[in-house]
């Protein structure tokens, strides 16, 4: 075998996670190959949070839009304003977002692949070695085959990772939300109708909780400045996500919007239970699930993720304990495992049919509700201040569940 080309790290998947990842690692003075697909990009409304922005540096170049509310529709129509005190949620069109970051990470020295990821293999010494094909958006067919050495490989490559499924027995059988949208050129606004009383607004996102929308997941409309993404979510067999954002597309306005792109993938929605082999590899983003139940959020959580398995890695590399790429999850979920366990009842409970999501929709406009929800969302912590408002939302919670009130005994907001 000639001799191959030697790193520290090959990061394959040059997402949120992947790109963080290697930057990291980059910038700790690792040699770095980042391992992409050309012409990828994932279906995602976009949102940022606040602190995602501070802690990754982000130029505010990259924030195409501020939404500075959102909208709950209920099945019934009912239309409930949440708007964001004092702030907003920045808004990234992922096609410059993703490219940002992974031109980001060769600025700090990694050394950038454009392929598709083919196996793992092992070298007599028990090194691995990562096969893929070199791709370029021009190329139609699969390139030659390109082998290089690694000690450590970190697996970003998506919901569907090719790295976990060879690599990791409990990467198997995660539940996926499938998500589809379309980005259309964003109107200055759009006419109020039956289905959408106000119409379509740059500076708010419209959320839906309709079963005809979405049967346990929701239909969404986040602006992105110039474009718009429109999209919905659902893991039932057969549903026609297509149909369903003809259908939002229609109720909202936007049914004659030049269409720019279109773009489906699986969302995991639990976190697996497992992101290392106990040997040299190590996952992060989707391919580790850390994607939020009940929102879809995954980019801060991606970001957080591939800057964990940078980590891991590092102090593998240093100290040779593959025990250390352990580290990456255990971190992740001392910091969010709460997190993803209250949002996970929270779908399972409400968005089980459309007499529950009427009464959640409810619950959005409970003043209560929204101030610990958008001080949760900005900061990525459950806000334990204010034990008192906590209660109030707890018995009012229980009173929709046990169905002690009726949806609308107060007059939407």
């Amino acid at each position: 075998m000639p001799t191959l080309e030697t790193f520290d790290a090959v990061v394959v998947g040059g997402g949120p996670a992947g790109a963080t990842a290697a930057n990291d690692l980059a910038r700790q003075g690792h040699r770095v190959m980042l391992l992409d697909r050309a012409g990828r990009i994932k279906p995602c409304g976009g949102a940022v949070p606040p602190r995602l922005v501070r802690e990754f540096e982000i130029p505010d170049s990259l924030i195409v839009a501020r939404a500075r509310a959102a909208r709950m529709i209920s099945p019934a129509g009912q239309e409930i304003d949440m708007p964001i005190e004092g702030g907003f949620v920045g808004m990234v069109d992922r096609h410059d977002f993703d490219e940002w970051l992974r031109g980001r990470a060769a600025e700090s020295g990694a050394e950038r692949r454009t392929g598709k990821f083919v196996s793992i293999t092992r070298d007599t010494d028990g090194t691995a070695i990562v096969n893929y094909r070199s791709t370029s958006t021009s190329e139609a067919s699969d390139g030659a085959l390109i082998q290089v050495r690694t000690k450590s490989v970190i697996g970003a490559d998506g919901a569907n990772s090719a790295v976990a499924r060879e690599n990791i027995k409990a990467a198997a059988n995660i539940p996926y939300v499938f998500a589809y949208h379309e980005i259309v050129r964003s109107p200055q606004s759009a006419p109020a109708s039956e289905a959408c009383k106000s119409g379509f607004s740059p500076t708010r996102c419209d959320v839906y909780y309709q079963g005809a929308v979405s049967p346990d997941f929701y239909g969404w409309i986040f602006p992105h400045g110039d474009t718009t993404s429109v999209g919905v979510g659902s893991a039932v067999k057969g549903f026609s996500l297509k149909d369903a954002t003809t259908a939002l597309r229609q109720a909202s306005g936007l049914a004659g919007a030049e269409t720019v792109r279109r773009e489906g993938a699986p969302i995991p929605m639990k976190p697996v239970k497992k992101w290392d082999n106990g040997r040299d590899i190590v996952l992060a983003g989707d391919a580790a699930g850390v994607v939020a139940p009940a929102s879809g959020e995954g980019i801060y959580y991606a970001m957080l993720g591939g800057r964990l398995a940078a980590d891991a890695v590092d102090d593998f590399l240093a100290l040779g304990d593959a025990r250390q790429l352990g580290n990456a999850r255990r971190r992740f979920m001392k910091m969010h495992g709460t997190t993803f366990w209250i949002l996970g009842i929270m779908q399972y409970f409400w968005y089980a049919n459309d007499k529950r999501r009427e009464r959640f929709v409810t619950m959005c406009a409970d003043p209560d509700v929204q101030r610990l929800t958008w001080e949760s969302y900005m900061n990525k912590e459950l806000t334990r201040k204010d034990p008192m408002a906590h209660v109030r939302i707890f018995l009012k919670d229980t009173a929709h569940l046990l169905e002690l009130i009726s949806p609308w005994n107060r007059k939407p907001q």
